[in-house]
């Protein structure tokens, strides 16, 4: 296994042992509910919104180690952008996952990068992009929730 492979796998446990935010935003007025019925994840996305800034942040839920790492880090990168911020980094960060991106691409994602290797197994693919729709969801008000299904 590559030093690289090696490091991502760390920074996956790690947001999954410990993950960032979270806890349950009480002061939220937009949240979402995302369901991986074929994994069993289970994510709710709370934001705080100040016109079109995420002012603040959160997550819970439970399931498999990348659903729990892609929220804790999609948490920690949005907090304090913008609506259109915050949905061209998702959408940067669903080409990853899901089709082959030049090395120049994953390198400008930082350390969303540990999920570079998910578009080979395509099962997790939902996984790593669950907390994503969720986070679209809640920022859209389109649905309070969300399933990969």
């Amino acid at each position: 296994m590559s030093e690289l492979r090696e490091l991502y796998q760390e920074v996956i446990l790690d947001h999954n042992k410990k993950p960032r935010n979270f806890h349950k935003l009480d002061d939220a007025n937009h949240h979402a509910e995302g369901h991986n019925p074929l994994c069993g994840d289970n994510v709710t996305v709370y934001i705080q919104m100040d016109k079109d800034i995420i002012k603040d942040i959160s997550f819970l839920g439970s399931g498999c180690a990348i659903s729990k790492a892609s929220a804790s880090l999609m948490t920690s990168l949005v907090k304090g952008m913008t609506v259109g911020e915050a949905e061209a980094l998702f959408g940067r960060f669903h080409n990853l996952v899901t089709r082959a991106t030049s090395e120049e691409d994953v390198e400008s994602l930082g350390k969303l990068a540990v999920f570079s290797g998910v578009r080979e197994y395509p099962a997790r693919v939902k996984c790593a992009s669950l907390p994503w729709h969720t986070l679209h969801a809640a920022l859209t008000s389109e649905a309070t929730s969300v399933s990969t299904e």
